[in-house]
């Protein structure tokens, strides 16, 4: 992996994009054993249209999941500072799921170098996250 250097970025570079092909009721499952979120909402598809869905959904956290790993296919995950998420729609079985992210600022603070990153994750109907990190460059 070769790492960005701060004096190499500017504000509006963009970081690599990670794309998801389908999310599946595979993926859902396996995840809610990962992360013990067992949510019947996740893989109970009577539930799901007891709720007035169509089908289960994925879990807000998979996708920000998928942001984290954009973020650690482009630095380690040890100069990752901070991920704040803001959920804005759901992700169905089928979506697929593209992540990117832009720097935003270069700023100073604790004798670290850091850039904030704008991150989105989008469904081919909706944007799901909007999210931001901060990490430190050398």
């Amino acid at each position: 992996m070769k790492i960005p250097k701060f004096e190499s970025l500017k504000e509006g570079d963009e970081i690599p994009t990670l794309k998801i092909q389908s999310v599946s009721r595979h993926t859902l499952a396996l995840y809610c054993g990962a992360s013990g979120d067992h949510n019947p909402i996740h893989v109970d598809l009577d539930y799901a249209k007891s709720v007035g869905l169509e089908d289960v959904i994925a879990h807000g956290m998979l996708s920000a999941g998928y942001l984290g790993r954009m973020l650690t296919n482009w630095v380690p995950q040890s100069t990752i500072r901070s991920i704040k998420n803001r959920f804005t729609a759901m992700t169905h079985i089928g979506d697929s799921i593209t992540c990117t992210g832009k720097v935003t600022e270069k700023f100073e603070k604790e004798n670290e170098k850091l850039v904030r990153i704008e991150m989105q994750a989008h469904t081919p109907n909706s944007q799901t996250i909007i999210a931001e990190a901060v990490i430190a460059l050398e």
